[in-house]
């Protein structure tokens, strides 16, 4: 429906109004359309070439759930002589899906006659999944709550109900328990706060020259310390000491091996060998495999959107986000593949301290 103006053609209104993201009706001081875009054409379901001239009530076919159309309910050529506008609003379209409406009222003076009526219509998917993330994040946020603060609730009253018949024993079991929990929702939030930084372009890092081999090591004790799960852990000889944001890196480090032992079966393995000569730059390779059953090609990319959750492990679903988000900050990038056994390849390039950082710093902050 769209026509593309000829490279040297002068603009028209029209032309002009068809280029525009959003669809715009143009009616004048009689309340007849003077100029529908191609993109409101398409939206109303209207005829471009027959619109032109019909009264705005009949062009603009939009309706609210109780089934009133919109000039029947905002009367733009009523009302106030000082009103210049009819804010955000949410329609619904002819067939159904919502869209978002504004106008603009112009008058040629202050209190004087309405001139003319421009209405812009936006499409409402990008608030409904605005909607939908923001139901996302707090019924994900309430269900990581929920268990750790009930854990640490319930051994809290135990002791304070029984400490005097509580061994030393158990009393530390309780408070060893109640720490972790306590471990558990801090970094909780420290994702959340990181989440919203990255979406907002906010995330600040702090890279230096870091030995990656000591930071994944840590890693690797920690999580091989509060698992059964074989994990083993392999490194090549000359690695390069890499520019990292020391948290942020063992942030990533931590998310991918606990997802791993989370998520597969089997031994988990895990390796550090420098980039190959192939690469662009120098570097270390950060590879975590699983003998799980692997992730299906066709997922592979949403499993870096937020909230992702492969069966009912549980975790948070922003781990592998924040893996890519982070990764991408300090200039690397991530891959995933199959591992041998079956299982899940993960790859994480990461630049070594002589290479230059491509976004070292997010945003000024």
């Amino acid at each position: 429906m769209r026509q593309d103006v000829p490279v040297g053609a002068p603009w028209t209104p029209q032309s002009l109004a068809d280029v525009l993201p959003d669809g715009v009706v143009l009616a004048d001081a009689d309340g007849r359309v003077e100029l529908l875009s191609a993109t409101a054409a398409r939206m109303l379901a209207a005829d471009l070439g027959a619109a032109v001239g019909r009264p705005l009530g009949e062009v603009l076919a939009l309706t609210d759930h109780a089934g009133r159309d919109w000039c029947g309910e905002n009367r733009p050529y009523d009302g106030l002589r000082t009103r210049t506008g009819v804010p955000e609003q949410v329609w619904l379209l002819p067939n159904g899906t919502e869209v978002l409406t504004s106008a603009r009222i112009s008058r040629d003076s202050r209190d004087g006659p309405v001139e003319r009526v421009a209405v812009v219509l936006r499409s409402g998917r990008g608030r409904e999944r605005l909607d939908r993330e923001r139901s996302d994040l707090v019924a994900t946020v309430a269900h990581e709550l929920r268990s750790p603060l009930t854990g640490v609730k319930g051994f809290v009253q135990a002791m304070l109900n029984r400490w005097d018949r509580l061994t030393d024993e158990q009393k530390k079991l309780m408070l060893t328990t109640v720490h972790a929990d306590a471990d558990r929702l801090s970094r909780l939030i420290a994702e959340l706060l990181d989440v919203a930084r990255i979406d907002t372009g906010r995330l600040s890092l702090h890279p230096r020259p870091s030995d990656a081999e000591v930071l994944v090591g840590r890693v690797v004790e920690s999580v091989r310390a509060g698992t059964a799960r074989p994990l083993e852990f392999a490194t090549g000889s000359d690695l390069p000491r890499i520019a990292a944001d020391p948290d942020k890196f063992t942030q990533v480090v931590t998310n991918l091996v606990e997802n791993a032992v989370r998520h597969g079966s089997g031994v988990v393995r895990v390796s550090l060998h420098p980039l190959g000569p192939d690469a662009d730059h120098d570097g270390v390779r950060l590879t975590v495999e699983d003998e799980g059953t692997g992730i299906p090609e066709d997922m592979r990319r949403r499993v870096f959107t937020k909230f992702w959750a492969n069966g009912a492990r549980g975790g948070s679903g922003l781990g592998l986000y924040l893996v890519q988000g982070l990764t991408r900050a300090h200039g690397g990038s991530v891959t995933i593949g199959d591992a041998e056994g079956g299982g899940a390849r993960i790859r994480v390039d990461w630049p070594a301290a002589t290479a230059p950082l491509t976004n070292s710093r997010v945003s000024h902050s």
